[in-house]
């Protein structure tokens, strides 16, 4: 699942780890401060080693905290995930100078050294390097920025955030949103749901969700108004 940020940072086991297993998972926490974020001063760092000790958990609290990890340590596979992204970060930043000067192979090109097939490209992601360190690091970035929660595959997880700035973030999100602010609020105490489940919580989703149905059905009603406008102008045309 960590295979490749594993790989990214020179593990010497990047297969085998499995953050389930109590040991490896303390160890792992151990390595990483040890060999990459060296956030303590070596004296500093006798609570993490000792990965025994009954007060690891209370250690490791106060350690990822120092850090700024958004995770709680009870998520465990999100909060080594975080810790595995920023400790590439920081690998590329001690040795940012070797890393850009590589170049990555490109699109269609049999080995480093030849010129890709068809000649150079024009499309300036055929030279990106997507399993570079850096690369990795900035999608886990945008991810945290975007509150998208972590993945092991960062291409994928590049997908989920071209859908949430496509959704979100677009000309056309942004426009309609702050019409939508500049309009009369509705707030849910507001809504006569018609029924009463008996449940405070359940009635309160319910809202939530018929609140969410009259949204889809303004954004249809707009849609829908663009289409007569479309044809309407072809019509004129015509």
């Amino acid at each position: 699942m960590f295979n490749r940020k594993l790989i990214a940072l020179n593990h010497h086991q990047p297969k085998n780890f499995n953050p389930e297993v109590e040991n490896e998972f303390r160890s792992m926490i151990v390595w990483l401060e040890d060999q990459k974020v060296r956030h303590y001063k070596i004296e500093d760092r006798a609570g993490l080693r000792n990965i025994e000790s009954s007060d690891w958990p209370k250690a490791l609290e106060n350690y990822v905290q120092e850090l700024g990890c958004p995770y709680p340590i009870s998520e465990r596979l999100a909060l080594i995930d975080w810790m595995l992204g920023y400790a590439v970060r920081l690998d590329y930043g001690d040795e940012a100078e070797k890393y850009r000067s590589t170049k990555p192979l490109t699109l269609g090109s049999s080995d480093a050294g030849k010129v890709p097939q068809g000649g150079a490209s024009s499309n300036p992601l055929d030279a990106l390097d997507f399993e570079d360190p850096d690369f990795k690091a900035g999608v886990t970035s945008l991810a945290m920025m975007l509150q998208i929660p972590p993945y092991h595959d960062h291409l994928e997880q590049l997908k989920a955030i071209c859908i949430v700035v496509k959704e979100k973030l677009s000309k056309e999100s942004l426009d309609r949103a702050e019409k939508e602010s500049q309009g009369e609020q509705t707030t849910i105490d507001s809504i006569n749901l018609g029924f009463d489940t008996g449940d405070y919580i359940i009635n309160e989703a319910a809202k939530i969700l018929r609140l969410l149905h009259i949204r889809d059905l303004r954004e249809l009603q707009s849609s829908i108004n663009q289409a007569i406008v479309a044809v309407q102008t072809v019509y004129r045309q015509s």
